[in-house]
């Protein structure tokens, strides 16, 4: 009788923190989130200041755009918390530390800084995140794509 009623008593604390975690769940799906979507271009955009060859436009946009710009693209999943507040958590980070959109505010110094930047995260394959690249496999930058884009840095580096 006793062993039943140690049972009994498990199953309905296992019962009672499964409904709390299934309210919690529900709940955090109402928390607002801000969105880093943008419909237009500024004139600051490392595109527009540039002369880029459309395979590296289009590399870039693939790659580096969603988290490196003012503009995500989000997918399906990004409506689910908790991993809208991981998703914004790296846009944030991304745009920190480069903002393509913002490309023109920045001094020669910087621009310089951030196009060998670039280069070593190609190369050191730090760029883009194997997180990303997990989930946007067309992300992923072929050994032609790196080598074009490298090449193109060093050219505007000269």
């Amino acid at each position: 009788m006793e062993v039943l009623r140690s049972k009994l008593t498990k199953r309905k604390k296992f019962k009672i923190i499964l409904l709390i975690l299934v309210v919690v769940f529900v709940g955090i799906q109402f928390i607002p989130t801000k969105r880093n979507q943008n419909d237009t271009v500024p004139i600051t955009d490392f595109m527009v200041v540039n002369t880029v060859p459309q395979n590296i436009k289009n590399t870039l946009q693939t790659s580096c755009y969603d988290c490196h710009s003012n503009n995500t693209y989000y997918p399906w999943y990004n409506k689910v918390q908790p991993v809208t507040w991981f998703l914004e958590s790296h846009i944030t980070e991304g745009k920190a530390e480069l903002n393509f959109n913002e490309w023109d505010t920045y001094s020669n110094r910087r621009k310089k800084s951030k196009l060998k930047s670039i280069i070593s995260q190609i190369e050191d394959e730090k760029m883009p995140l194997r997180s990303y690249t997990f989930v946007h496999g067309d992300a992923n930058l072929s050994p032609k794509q790196k080598e074009e884009i490298i090449n193109w840095v060093n050219l505007v580096l000269k």
